[in-house]
């Protein structure tokens, strides 16, 4: 017995039909085959009446096991026409079409392949959030079959081809070609006729007139004029093909006999396309073979922050009684988690990076500190690795940017991990960034170049570096870890925000990734310090770094004597005492060749004053020289990319003795959720942990719920208003966190209507997004939670 035999179907002329029985007879004596279809990449088939099959000649249980009701499985021996099939769909679509019709060919079970008609409408339901169509199939084969025996497809036919009926002595045009048309550049039937009927060809058409008016062939030259107004001679072929009610139908064909040029030009068409076939398919190959390594490998994206985490664990551990290293710890696994997190949505969501669907997220962006986030994630990567490092800046006059801060990053470590991978040991990488004033108004172009002196790309990679899933096949490289897809997705990021990627390389030496960004200016110019005419001595072995210092210190009114060694920075201070004009600092890079920056300081303590302050500069982590600093009289740290910012806050508290991150702390808010209640609703034990902890340390009383429906049960039992706020995961079990807002919001209680409900899930996407909004919650935050986002968004709602 059918599933469906109890159905019934209204609209009959004889009353409704009253079985499903019934309705499949009326559509298989129609010749009409109904199916439901979800618009996914399958297009799956929900349900179909009994002629789907017998149209097809699989039945319904061969059908679901071989083809498991998907039809793209159904057309993998008909490639073309499901090409087809789902560029009509789609463009349906797109173009906000409320169904579409189609003619095209199916694959029956015997191998046979019969023509039909697609009729299909989009409903408005939903099946799992996948939008639902209705088809209709009707076997139009024999129809198909008689016009392709009764009709002559002028298109596929060489030269210019037309039918002319011969009436009297006068020759009606009917119908033309493309390349008729195109030939003689006009619409107008009648103005490709007028090109041949000219006074030169009048006697050629008198000789065959007869010859057409009595069906026979004809065979002759004629001069005419192309579309350009040249003279053309062209080879006329024309044989009788009907003849209706005693008129003669020609068939003619022109062929331009002028050159040969024609004949060579098709020819060489002819090839440059079975070569672009070629070249595709071997590219579909070599796609097809780099998602398969992809697969089988662990992405470096993944594994550099990743690897910053457990470095950062590690040495926690080793210091818990040193309560400054381990929140310094602490805040590098913090970055490198909220990076991680990014990376990993971008790797699950592969059809969004391939297809370019990835939206930015501006927010409020601290250039200095984005650097400091991104060395300290490559840092122990340069470590490791032995690797030269520094970072030079040219012309910065804005630090503070609203710009998409994950995705700058995300650009930025890409590359820089990239060059760490594919550089030697004692190599030497250098980013450079450069402001560029920009025409558009509130905006500056910022310009990141990343240089090293690794093992370069050959030519023929070059040219795919941002292809996906594209690695280097070297054996000195083939060990190192990577999908290859990073800088596909760099690049996708860099054109979303509307730069530019350049990348030059030569094998053997080395390789430049130039970046240009356009950024919208927050700060309209740095905060501004007075300072007193200080003399300050500064020593960089590297000259570009301590001129830049210079340049940076001038414009504060600052005298500064450069020197690039430990060496000369000890004479200079020596002399400069001897003179009773000791410098009021001494600025030093940690690596120097020769005397460093550690035992310059120690020396200078030593042989000239124990009071001057004297600075470290350094790309490198400060918790890796802070104890041997401190010894040798270092009285602070400044970290590379020098910026006026970081210099200027530098001189204020380590030179004049005036904290300004002092003022800036106090700006800061500080989040007191006292004599608020607020619900957690999450079913996993160690999130629900995190979540009371936090909010208990800001002073809020919190109430925990392990599923949906604990949840409703929790806020439907609290007295009136007492519930301040609800902190709700969308997957958990018994009752999800969408159903759970739905039933609070239809509670028969004053304060269901108005409570805030904030979606807290991993799921962190748009679609994610609109959908805690259509179930009633307010807002929506991430997974792992941003404690700073978190405060900051449970504050507007308190």
């Amino acid at each position: 017995m059918n599933e469906h035999a109890n159905d019934t179907y209204a609209g009959s002329p004889g009353g409704p039909l009253s079985t499903y029985y019934e309705y499949n007879t009326l559509m298989r004596l129609l010749g009409v085959s109904v199916s439901k279809h979800l618009l996914d990449e399958h297009y799956t088939v929900i349900w179909a009446n009994d002629f789907y099959y017998q149209l097809i000649g699989w039945s319904k249980d061969e059908y679901e096991d071989i083809f498991h009701n998907q039809c793209d499985l159904y057309y993998r021996e008909d490639p073309e026409e499901w090409a087809r099939l789902t560029a009509t769909v789609v463009e349906a679509r797109n173009t906000n079409q409320s169904g579409y019709s189609l003619i095209s060919r199916i694959r029956r079970k015997d191998g046979q392949y019969i023509w039909v008609k697609f009729s299909t409408a989009f409903a408005d339901e939903y099946v799992n959030g996948c939008q639902v169509a209705y088809t209709s199939i009707t076997n139009i084969d024999d129809l198909v079959r008689i016009q392709k025996e009764q009709s002559v497809t002028y298109n596929n036919l060489p030269g210019f081809a037309a039918k002319f009926m011969v009436e009297g002595r006068d020759l009606q045009l009917l119908e033309a070609n493309d390349r008729f048309r195109g030939f003689f550049g006009c619409d107008s039937l009648s103005c490709g006729l007028s090109n041949c009927m000219t006074e030169k060809n009048k006697l050629t058409f008198e000789q065959n007139l007869p010859l057409m008016q009595a069906g026979r062939s004809v065979h002759f030259t004629l001069e005419a004029r192309n579309k350009e107004g040249n003279s053309v001679w062209l080879q006329v072929n024309g044989d009788c093909i009907d003849w209706v009610n005693g008129r003669p139908f020609y068939l003619i064909i022109y062929i331009d006999i002028t050159d040969i040029t024609e004949q060579k030009e098709l020819q060489k068409q002819l090839e440059e396309r079975s070569e672009m076939l070629k070249n595709a398919l071997k590219e579909a190959e070599r796609a097809n073979r780099a998602k398969s390594d992809f697969l089988s490998s662990m992405s470096h994206d993944i594994r550099t922050p990743m690897n910053a985490i457990v470095g950062m664990t590690e040495i926690a551990f080793a210091h818990l009684n040193d309560p400054e290293k381990v929140g310094s710890c602490l805040k590098k696994i913090s970055l490198s988690s909220q990076h991680l997190l990014g990376l990993i949505n971008d790797v699950l969501d592969m059809s969004k990076i391939e297809s370019g669907k990835m939206a930015l997220r501006y927010d409020s962006m601290n250039l200095p500190e984005v650097m400091e986030n991104v060395i300290a994630i490559v840092q122990p990567m340069l470590k490791s690795r032995k690797q030269l490092f520094s970072i030079q800046l040219k012309n910065i006059v804005h630090e503070q940017f609203s710009c998409d801060t994950l995705r700058l990053r995300q650009i930025l470590i890409n590359i820089l991990s990239n060059a760490s991978k594919f550089t030697p040991s004692q190599g030497r990488i250098t980013i450079n960034i450069e402001e560029i004033p920009s025409e558009t108004s509130g905006e500056t172009q910022m310009i990141f170049t990343f240089t090293d002196t690794g093992i370069g790309m050959k030519p023929e990679f070059l040219d795919h570096i941002f292809d996906a899933f594209t690695r280097e096949r070297d054996g000195r490289v083939d060990k190192t870890e990577g999908s290859g897809l990073g800088m596909a997705i760099t690049q996708k990021i860099v054109e979303l925000m509307g730069g530019t990627i350049t990348v030059e390389s030569q094998w053997e030496k080395g390789t430049r990734f130039t970046v240009s960004l356009p950024l919208r200016i927050e700060d309209q110019s740095m905060e501004q310090w007075e300072f007193p005419p200080l003399r300050i001595l500064v020593a960089d072995d590297d000259t570009i770094m301590c001129e830049y210092t210079i340049h940076l210190l001038e414009g504060l009114g600052i005298h500064a004597t450069c020197v690039t060694s430990g060496e000369e920075a000890l004479e200079q201070a020596i002399t400069a005492h001897r003179h009773n004009r000791d410098f009021d600092a001494v600025i030093a890079d940690w690596k120097m060749p020769g005397m460093d920056g550690l035992e310059t300081m120690k020396k200078i303590r030593e042989q000239v004053s124990r009071d001057v302050p004297v600075l470290i500069v350094s790309a490198y982590d400060w918790a890796e020289i802070e104890e041997p600093a401190i010894a040798a009289g270092v009285n602070g740290f400044l970290p590379k990319p020098l910026f006026p910012s970081t210099l200027m806050r530098g001189l204020n508290r380590y030179v004049l003795g005036r904290d300004p991150a002092s003022g800036q702390r106090d700006r800061e808010r500080r989040y007191d959720f006292t004599g608020s209640t607020i619900l957690v609703v999450e079913d996993n034990e160690l999130n629900r942990e995190i979540a009371v902890e936090l909010l208990t340390a800001v002073g809020a009383r919190v109430e925990a719920a392990c599923d949906g429906a604990q949840g409703v049960e929790a806020f439907s039992h609290s007295p009136l208003h007492s519930c301040d706020l609800i902190l709700m995961d969308i997957q958990m079990p018994v009752m999800d966190g969408y159903t759970a807002t739905r039933l609070i919001r239809e509670l028969p209680r004053e304060d269901a209507a108005t409570v805030p409900i904030l979606a807290m899930t991993a799921d962190a996407f748009a679609e994610d997004i609109q959908a805690a909004r259509e179930a009633g919650m307010d807002s929506h935050i991430a997974k792992p939670l941003d404690i700073a986002e978190l405060k900051q968004m449970i504050s507007r709602f308190l």
